[in-house]
């Protein structure tokens, strides 16, 4: 699902006093994604809102085999409409009603000091 810069053409915002850049796109359902990246330019989460599920093979990258991997193992016990997968490597939580989905995944061993999960949405 490729991803779309926000129609409004506007630059990155700087948060977090430079310690992450946010860029919001809007992939193909028309969800709205929000990509956190560190002042070097890696991508250190994402968080997103809308209509459809974006495609997080995509925004996951080398990282999705390990969600895959995670999200297998706790689906027996899961909730139907949230789940949270922790993996080593990367964390992933989404949840939402259908037509109403929200999640955020990150990567938690490259937050830049004092950034928290708390600071994607």
């Amino acid at each position: 699902m490729p991803l779309q810069a926000d129609s409004t053409g506007a630059m990155p915002q700087t948060l977090l006093n430079g310690a992450l850049r946010l860029r919001t796109l809007t992939d193909a359902g028309t969800t709205t994604v929000n990509e956190y990246a560190t002042s070097t330019g890696r991508i250190v989460a994402y968080a997103w809102q809308g209509p459809t599920m974006p495609d997080l093979q995509a925004l996951l990258g080398p990282y999705a085999a390990s969600y895959r991997s995670g999200a297998a193992a706790s689906t027996a016990s899961g909730n139907l409409h949230a789940s949270r997968v922790v993996r080593p490597d990367v964390i992933v939580e989404s949840g939402g009603p259908m037509r109403g989905y929200v999640g955020r995944a990150w990567l938690p061993s490259a937050l830049p000091a004092g950034v928290a999960a708390d600071d994607f949405r």
